[in-house]
């Protein structure tokens, strides 16, 4: 059997460089046209070299393009295709069947956008006859129906989510954000929410004469994660587990793929275990979550998968920058750092990040010299003042890249 794809998300070279060790693809929207404008996204022109360096580190790159499309946009819509297929993109991934035909004339491999609801047979075969090489199913497809449609399919392949955030809409086709924000700029089906379901609501309840009032985050879903059923997932047969979070920083995106990355190999050698999985569970609780949810891969979510009592964030970690790359030497690997908080010792994880075209390193302290001594931990830091120090880097970092660290709330 074919071992699943785990498809991570990216925005920018950043998330890329965080998921190389762990994901088989990511997926990326460029300049217009797709589900996340809000992400920082892959600028058209620089399209080609995105795809390169994937396929340099060995990573499947797919380009969304799955909004609704209007008919003042057709010609965009052909340039952008044009130049996936130019730039070598592995496959893209489409919603309006405009796009469908044009990826069809162009003979771009294409997927089936989850946006476009497919949640049974029939409408699967219909996309598998017009040539898509995969289809991601509707998000409100159970595990049981997932399986079953895989079975009627001859060559496409199935792809579904397994982890990040939900919309408590039908697939994020909703006017909630637009008709909220009375802008239809703000609309999600362009890929531009500003996810009022997030906030607090107040709920009046008319009984007889009287008039009770509550409030909560009633409609603010859960986060998917299914972390706990990988073996059922790879069991029924989907060729590529898809991780949400296009929005998400790179240390996110990270922890997440390397969790289904380690789940996903410890089925194949057979050591997929509880204690392995609770330990990747406690690992995904301290990056982005809303609480954990499956969806509805085992039936219709209830109010136990709504986080009415707790907004946004629930992780429990926190990112603290704590000092600045000023220098880099190649010859040597040796990154000087301005620390001007906290203290650091051997055996400590550190993040060095760059601006948005910049790079991202994540690694553990395995030296450290202060005044040309070697230590293991570094002194106070003076108040108002900073210290300087330098230390051995995995990769190549850059003057001015920042330095972070994660640390419990």
């Amino acid at each position: 059997m074919k071992k699943v794809e785990l498809l991570a998300p990216a925005q920018n070279k950043k998330s890329i460089d965080a998921v190389i060790p762990y994901a088989n693809a990511v997926y990326f929207g460029s300049d217009a046209l797709n589900m996340r404008m809000n992400a920082d996204n892959i600028p058209l022109s620089e399209l080609r070299s995105a795809v390169s360096y994937c396929h340099e580190h060995n990573l499947r790159a797919y380009l969304t393009t799955n909004v609704i499309i209007y008919e003042n946009e057709l010609k965009y819509l052909e340039n952008l295709l044009a130049s996936a297929k130019n730039a070598e993109i592995d496959a893209v991934i489409l919603h309006d069947l405009a796009a469908v035909e044009i990826a069809r004339e162009m003979d771009l491999s294409f997927h089936i956008s989850t946006q476009a609801s497919v949640s049974n047979s029939r409408a699967a075969r219909f996309y598998e006859k017009l040539g898509a090489e995969r289809i991601i199913l509707a998000r409100e497809c159970s595990l049981a129906q997932i399986r079953e449609i895989g079975q009627q399919l001859k060559h496409t392949e199935i792809e579904t989510f397994v982890h990040g955030a939900q919309c408590t809409s039908v697939s994020g086709r909703c006017y909630f954000s637009a008709y909220v924000y009375d802008d239809p700029v703000c609309s999600a089906n362009r890929g531009q929410c500003l996810q009022p379901c997030r906030h607090k609501w107040t709920l009046k309840h008319f009984s007889g004469a009287e008039i009770d009032y509550s409030e909560g985050f009633f409609l603010n879903s859960k986060d998917l994660c299914m972390i706990e059923h990988i073996p059922e997932l790879i069991d029924a047969g989907i060729a590529s587990f898809k991780i949400e979070g296009r929005m998400r920083d790179p240390h996110y995106i990270e922890t997440v793929a390397r969790c289904y990355c380690e789940a996903i190999d410890a089925v194949y050698a057979d050591k997929y275990t509880p204690a392995n999985v609770e330990s990747w569970l406690g690992q995904l609780k301290k990056v982005y979550n809303r609480g954990f949810s499956t969806g509805f891969y085992f039936g219709r979510p209830g109010p136990e998968d709504i986080s009415v009592d707790v907004a946004g964030n629930q992780a429990e970690t926190k990112k603290v920058q704590i000092g600045k790359v000023i220098a880099y030497y190649r010859g040597v690997q040796v990154a000087k750092i301005v620390l001007h908080t906290g203290r650091l010792q051997l055996g400590d994880e550190i993040i060095f990040e760059g601006s948005k075209r910049g790079g991202y390193v994540h690694q553990k302290i395995e030296s450290m010299q202060y005044k040309t001594k070697s230590i293991t931990m570094t002194p106070p830091i003076p108040s108002n003042g900073s210290i300087l120090l330098t230390t051995k880097v995995s990769q190549p970092v850059k003057k001015g890249d920042w330095v972070y660290r994660y640390l419990e709330k």
